[in-house]
Protein backbone atom coordinates (compact mmCIF):
# COMPACT_ATOMS: atom_id res chain seq x y z
CA UNK A 1 0.00 0.00 0.00
CA UNK A 2 2.73 2.26 1.08
CA UNK A 3 4.45 1.68 -2.24
CA UNK A 4 1.84 3.23 -3.80
CA UNK A 5 1.91 6.34 -2.29
CA UNK A 6 5.58 6.83 -3.67
CA UNK A 7 4.83 5.54 -7.29
CA UNK A 8 2.03 7.94 -7.13
CA UNK A 9 4.47 11.46 -6.76
CA UNK A 10 6.66 9.24 -9.63
CA UNK A 11 4.15 9.21 -11.90
CA UNK A 12 3.05 12.60 -10.88
CA UNK A 13 5.95 13.85 -11.81
CA UNK A 14 6.07 12.16 -15.22
CA UNK A 15 3.20 13.39 -16.59
CA UNK A 16 3.61 17.04 -14.93
CA UNK A 17 7.21 17.94 -14.30
CA UNK A 18 9.42 19.97 -17.20
CA UNK A 19 11.77 17.57 -19.20
CA UNK A 20 14.88 19.61 -17.92
CA UNK A 21 13.94 19.03 -14.19
CA UNK A 22 15.41 16.52 -11.71
CA UNK A 23 12.82 13.34 -11.35
CA UNK A 24 13.02 11.62 -8.35
CA UNK A 25 13.28 8.43 -9.45
CA UNK A 26 16.19 9.16 -11.18
CA UNK A 27 18.59 10.24 -8.49
CA UNK A 28 22.30 9.36 -8.45
CA UNK A 29 21.75 8.54 -4.27
CA UNK A 30 23.54 8.76 -1.48
CA UNK A 31 27.43 7.88 -0.65
CA UNK A 32 26.04 4.90 1.83
CA UNK A 33 23.57 2.84 0.45
CA UNK A 34 20.14 2.53 2.21
CA UNK A 35 16.60 0.91 2.27
CA UNK A 36 14.18 2.95 0.62
CA UNK A 37 10.98 4.48 2.03
CA UNK A 38 8.05 2.77 0.74
CA UNK A 39 6.10 6.42 1.13
CA UNK A 40 8.64 9.17 0.01
CA UNK A 41 10.83 9.92 -2.35
CA UNK A 42 14.34 10.30 -1.65
CA UNK A 43 14.67 13.75 -1.88
CA UNK A 44 11.31 14.15 0.01
CA UNK A 45 13.65 11.99 3.12
CA UNK A 46 16.77 14.51 2.34
CA UNK A 47 14.29 17.71 3.12
CA UNK A 48 12.71 15.62 6.46
CA UNK A 49 16.05 14.91 7.79
CA UNK A 50 17.07 18.52 7.42
CA UNK A 51 14.23 20.09 8.75
CA UNK A 52 15.13 17.60 11.80
CA UNK A 53 18.64 18.17 12.43
CA UNK A 54 20.71 20.08 15.20
CA UNK A 55 21.88 22.11 12.82
CA UNK A 56 19.02 23.51 11.32
CA UNK A 57 17.15 24.12 14.40
CA UNK A 58 20.56 26.14 16.36
CA UNK A 59 19.55 28.50 13.03
CA UNK A 60 16.78 30.22 15.23
CA UNK A 61 19.53 31.49 16.99
CA UNK A 62 22.08 33.11 14.18
CA UNK A 63 21.92 36.20 13.16
CA UNK A 64 21.25 36.84 9.45
CA UNK A 65 22.93 40.59 9.21
CA UNK A 66 21.89 42.42 12.15
CA UNK A 67 23.64 41.64 16.03
CA UNK A 68 21.61 41.65 18.61
CA UNK A 69 18.75 43.97 17.22
CA UNK A 70 16.21 44.50 19.51
CA UNK A 71 12.71 43.69 17.86
CA UNK A 72 11.10 40.23 16.94
CA UNK A 73 10.72 41.31 13.17
CA UNK A 74 14.18 41.26 12.32
CA UNK A 75 15.25 38.02 10.01
CA UNK A 76 17.86 35.17 11.36
CA UNK A 77 19.34 32.43 9.39
CA UNK A 78 16.13 30.53 10.17
CA UNK A 79 13.58 32.75 8.83
CA UNK A 80 16.01 33.74 6.18
CA UNK A 81 15.78 29.95 5.29
CA UNK A 82 12.19 29.41 4.98
CA UNK A 83 12.10 32.77 2.80
CA UNK A 84 14.58 31.18 0.31
CA UNK A 85 13.30 28.12 0.67
CA UNK A 86 9.23 29.61 -0.29
CA UNK A 87 10.60 31.77 -3.04
CA UNK A 88 12.39 28.66 -4.44
CA UNK A 89 9.58 26.41 -4.94
CA UNK A 90 7.76 29.38 -6.02
CA UNK A 91 10.15 29.09 -9.05
CA UNK A 92 9.84 25.62 -9.45
CA UNK A 93 6.17 25.28 -9.32
CA UNK A 94 5.95 27.86 -12.60
CA UNK A 95 9.27 26.43 -14.40
CA UNK A 96 7.84 22.91 -13.71
CA UNK A 97 11.00 21.47 -11.55
CA UNK A 98 11.16 19.27 -8.70
CA UNK A 99 9.79 21.43 -6.18
CA UNK A 100 11.01 18.18 -3.45
CA UNK A 101 14.46 18.59 -4.89
CA UNK A 102 14.35 22.18 -4.33
CA UNK A 103 13.06 22.90 -1.18
CA UNK A 104 15.69 20.36 0.75
CA UNK A 105 18.61 22.25 -1.05
CA UNK A 106 17.13 25.40 0.22
CA UNK A 107 16.30 24.02 3.64
CA UNK A 108 19.99 23.04 4.21
CA UNK A 109 21.95 25.61 1.93
CA UNK A 110 22.91 27.64 5.35
CA UNK A 111 23.02 24.74 7.78
CA UNK A 112 26.92 26.05 8.32
CA UNK A 113 26.39 29.16 8.57
CA UNK A 114 28.49 30.35 11.23
CA UNK A 115 27.13 32.66 14.26
CA UNK A 116 26.84 36.79 14.01
CA UNK A 117 26.20 36.37 9.98
CA UNK A 118 28.70 37.95 7.49
CA UNK A 119 30.27 39.05 10.12
CA UNK A 120 31.17 35.23 12.13
CA UNK A 121 31.99 34.61 8.17
CA UNK A 122 34.40 37.12 7.61
CA UNK A 123 36.31 36.19 11.00
CA UNK A 124 36.18 31.92 10.63
CA UNK A 125 37.77 32.85 7.05
CA UNK A 126 40.35 35.07 8.05
CA UNK A 127 41.49 32.86 10.99
CA UNK A 128 41.59 29.95 9.19
CA UNK A 129 43.67 31.23 5.97
CA UNK A 130 41.13 31.88 3.70
CA UNK A 131 39.73 27.78 4.06
CA UNK A 132 36.44 28.06 6.09
CA UNK A 133 33.64 28.98 3.56
CA UNK A 134 29.75 28.71 4.69
CA UNK A 135 28.78 26.78 1.77
CA UNK A 136 31.40 23.88 2.07
CA UNK A 137 31.06 24.08 5.44
CA UNK A 138 27.16 23.19 5.24
CA UNK A 139 28.31 20.06 3.05
CA UNK A 140 30.58 19.28 5.95
CA UNK A 141 27.70 19.77 8.60
CA UNK A 142 25.66 17.21 6.38
CA UNK A 143 28.43 14.39 5.56
CA UNK A 144 30.67 14.86 9.17
CA UNK A 145 29.33 16.83 11.58
CA UNK A 146 25.24 16.01 12.32
CA UNK A 147 24.01 12.81 13.80
CA UNK A 148 27.24 12.42 16.22
CA UNK A 149 29.69 12.35 13.15
CA UNK A 150 26.85 9.69 10.88
CA UNK A 151 26.21 12.42 8.76
CA UNK A 152 22.93 12.75 7.15
CA UNK A 153 23.89 10.64 3.87
CA UNK A 154 21.97 13.21 1.71
CA UNK A 155 21.42 12.50 -2.13
CA UNK A 156 24.47 13.92 -4.21
CA UNK A 157 22.08 16.33 -5.69
CA UNK A 158 20.86 18.02 -2.90
CA UNK A 159 24.35 18.27 -1.49
CA UNK A 160 25.38 19.59 -5.01
CA UNK A 161 22.95 22.41 -4.97
CA UNK A 162 23.73 23.28 -0.97
CA UNK A 163 27.20 23.55 -1.97
CA UNK A 164 26.33 25.36 -5.20
CA UNK A 165 24.11 28.15 -3.94
CA UNK A 166 26.47 31.05 -4.03
CA UNK A 167 26.74 33.23 -7.26
CA UNK A 168 30.57 31.59 -8.00
CA UNK A 169 28.77 27.87 -8.00
CA UNK A 170 27.73 25.81 -10.97
CA UNK A 171 24.70 23.69 -9.75
CA UNK A 172 24.31 19.93 -11.55
CA UNK A 173 20.08 20.86 -11.45
CA UNK A 174 18.18 23.11 -12.07
CA UNK A 175 16.94 23.04 -9.12
CA UNK A 176 19.90 24.01 -7.92
CA UNK A 177 20.51 27.08 -9.95
CA UNK A 178 17.20 27.94 -8.71
CA UNK A 179 17.48 28.19 -5.12
CA UNK A 180 20.84 30.51 -6.28
CA UNK A 181 18.47 32.86 -7.47
CA UNK A 182 16.03 32.17 -4.31
CA UNK A 183 19.30 32.87 -2.34
CA UNK A 184 19.50 36.33 -3.31
CA UNK A 185 16.18 37.39 -3.90
CA UNK A 186 15.38 36.92 -0.34
CA UNK A 187 18.51 38.40 1.03
CA UNK A 188 18.30 41.54 -0.89
CA UNK A 189 15.04 42.11 -0.37
CA UNK A 190 14.34 41.17 3.30
CA UNK A 191 17.86 42.76 4.36
CA UNK A 192 16.63 46.21 2.58
CA UNK A 193 13.62 45.94 4.89
CA UNK A 194 15.63 44.92 7.75
CA UNK A 195 18.67 47.86 6.95
CA UNK A 196 15.61 50.33 6.92
CA UNK A 197 13.91 49.49 10.06
CA UNK A 198 17.12 49.30 11.79
CA UNK A 199 17.70 52.99 10.49
CA UNK A 200 21.06 51.53 9.12
CA UNK A 201 19.33 53.17 5.35
CA UNK A 202 17.10 55.90 4.75
CA UNK A 203 14.68 54.75 2.20
CA UNK A 204 16.17 57.97 0.33
CA UNK A 205 19.07 56.57 -0.03
CA UNK A 206 18.26 53.47 -1.94
CA UNK A 207 19.18 53.70 -5.94
CA UNK A 208 15.80 54.34 -7.28
CA UNK A 209 17.12 53.40 -10.25
CA UNK A 210 16.99 50.09 -9.84
CA UNK A 211 14.05 49.81 -7.11
CA UNK A 212 12.08 50.71 -10.15
CA UNK A 213 12.98 47.78 -12.08
CA UNK A 214 13.07 45.25 -9.52
CA UNK A 215 9.94 47.04 -7.06
CA UNK A 216 9.58 49.41 -4.37
CA UNK A 217 7.80 46.88 -1.97
CA UNK A 218 9.01 43.46 -0.64
CA UNK A 219 5.88 41.76 -2.00
CA UNK A 220 6.26 43.75 -5.91
CA UNK A 221 10.71 42.75 -5.63
CA UNK A 222 9.68 39.04 -5.35
CA UNK A 223 7.09 38.67 -7.95
CA UNK A 224 9.03 40.61 -10.44
CA UNK A 225 12.02 38.88 -9.75
CA UNK A 226 10.17 35.43 -9.79
CA UNK A 227 8.31 36.84 -12.96
CA UNK A 228 11.40 37.85 -14.95
CA UNK A 229 13.03 34.12 -14.37
CA UNK A 230 9.72 32.33 -15.76
CA UNK A 231 9.51 34.98 -18.77
CA UNK A 232 13.44 34.22 -19.64
CA UNK A 233 13.36 30.15 -18.36
CA UNK A 234 10.14 28.82 -18.69
CA UNK A 235 10.45 25.69 -21.06
CA UNK A 236 14.40 26.47 -21.10
CA UNK A 237 17.28 23.85 -20.16
CA UNK A 238 18.73 26.22 -17.92
CA UNK A 239 17.20 29.29 -15.58
CA UNK A 240 18.35 32.56 -15.56
CA UNK A 241 16.38 36.47 -15.43
CA UNK A 242 15.66 38.82 -18.03
CA UNK A 243 18.96 41.04 -18.91
CA UNK A 244 17.25 44.15 -17.12
CA UNK A 245 16.11 42.48 -13.86
CA UNK A 246 19.11 40.53 -13.97
CA UNK A 247 21.40 43.88 -13.80
CA UNK A 248 19.54 45.92 -11.67
CA UNK A 249 19.50 42.79 -8.89
CA UNK A 250 22.83 43.07 -9.29
CA UNK A 251 23.26 47.27 -8.43
CA UNK A 252 21.27 46.13 -5.51
CA UNK A 253 23.90 43.45 -4.39
CA UNK A 254 26.13 46.05 -4.97
CA UNK A 255 24.92 48.73 -3.03
CA UNK A 256 23.88 46.33 -0.13
CA UNK A 257 26.93 45.19 0.47
CA UNK A 258 28.85 48.47 0.14
CA UNK A 259 26.47 49.60 2.88
CA UNK A 260 25.27 47.00 4.76
CA UNK A 261 27.03 43.53 4.72
CA UNK A 262 30.39 45.39 5.12
CA UNK A 263 32.46 44.78 7.88
CA UNK A 264 32.17 48.41 8.54
CA UNK A 265 28.73 49.22 7.60
CA UNK A 266 25.40 48.66 9.05
CA UNK A 267 26.54 47.46 12.94
CA UNK A 268 28.40 48.67 15.85
CA UNK A 269 28.69 45.24 17.22
CA UNK A 270 30.37 43.97 14.49
CA UNK A 271 33.72 44.43 15.61
CA UNK A 272 33.10 43.08 19.03
CA UNK A 273 31.58 39.91 17.37
CA UNK A 274 35.05 39.58 15.31
CA UNK A 275 36.89 39.99 18.63
CA UNK A 276 34.60 37.66 20.31
CA UNK A 277 35.54 34.92 17.99
CA UNK A 278 39.07 35.07 17.56
CA UNK A 279 39.49 34.78 21.53
CA UNK A 280 37.31 31.84 21.41
CA UNK A 281 39.35 30.71 18.18
CA UNK A 282 42.51 30.98 19.82
CA UNK A 283 41.57 29.73 23.06
CA UNK A 284 40.48 26.11 21.63
CA UNK A 285 43.59 26.34 19.48
CA UNK A 286 45.90 26.90 22.09
CA UNK A 287 43.58 23.93 24.38
CA UNK A 288 41.72 21.93 21.93
CA UNK A 289 40.75 19.52 24.64
CA UNK A 290 38.71 22.28 26.32
CA UNK A 291 36.04 21.68 23.27
CA UNK A 292 33.22 19.21 23.53
CA UNK A 293 33.50 15.67 22.95
CA UNK A 294 32.59 15.46 19.87
CA UNK A 295 34.64 17.80 18.47
CA UNK A 296 37.70 16.39 20.25
CA UNK A 297 37.23 13.08 18.65
CA UNK A 298 37.21 14.75 15.01
CA UNK A 299 40.93 15.53 15.70
CA UNK A 300 42.07 11.96 15.34
CA UNK A 301 40.61 12.48 11.45
CA UNK A 302 41.21 15.96 10.66
CA UNK A 303 43.12 19.23 11.34
CA UNK A 304 43.02 21.28 14.56
CA UNK A 305 41.81 24.59 12.22
CA UNK A 306 39.14 22.67 10.68
CA UNK A 307 38.06 21.14 14.09
CA UNK A 308 38.04 24.47 15.86
CA UNK A 309 35.89 26.11 12.79
CA UNK A 310 33.42 23.52 13.46
CA UNK A 311 33.01 23.52 16.79
CA UNK A 312 33.15 27.56 16.71
CA UNK A 313 30.55 27.89 13.35
CA UNK A 314 28.07 25.61 15.04
CA UNK A 315 27.36 28.10 17.77
CA UNK A 316 24.28 30.21 17.86
CA UNK A 317 24.90 33.60 18.99
CA UNK A 318 23.74 33.23 22.72
CA UNK A 319 25.68 30.00 23.06
CA UNK A 320 28.79 31.99 21.81
CA UNK A 321 28.22 35.14 23.85
CA UNK A 322 27.67 32.45 26.89
CA UNK A 323 30.41 30.38 26.20
CA UNK A 324 32.69 33.53 25.96
CA UNK A 325 31.15 35.18 29.29
CA UNK A 326 32.24 31.31 31.15
CA UNK A 327 35.50 31.50 29.89
CA UNK A 328 36.69 35.30 29.88
CA UNK A 329 34.33 37.36 31.88
CA UNK A 330 35.39 37.30 35.67
CA UNK A 331 32.52 36.14 37.70
CA UNK A 332 31.86 38.23 41.28
CA UNK A 333 32.79 36.35 44.76
CA UNK A 334 29.45 35.14 45.85
CA UNK A 335 28.93 36.32 49.15
CA UNK A 336 26.86 33.83 51.99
Amino acid sequence: MFEELKEITYKKEAEFLSQYACFSKDTAGRERKEESCPMRTEFQRDRDRIMHSKAFRRMKNKTQVFLAPEGDHYRTRMTHTLDVMQIARSISRVLRLNEDLTEAIALGHDLGHTPFGHTGERTLARLSGGRFKHNEHSVRVCEVIEKDGKGLNLTKEVKDGILNHRSSGNPSTLEGKVVMFADKIAYVNHDIDDAVRAKVLDPKQLPQQYLKIVGETPTKRINNTILSIYNKSNGQPFVEMENEMAEAMSQLRNFMFKNVYNEKAGNSENERADRLLELLFNKFMAEPQKMPEFFVSLLDKYDKTTVVCDYLASMSDTYAINLFNDLFVPQRWVVL
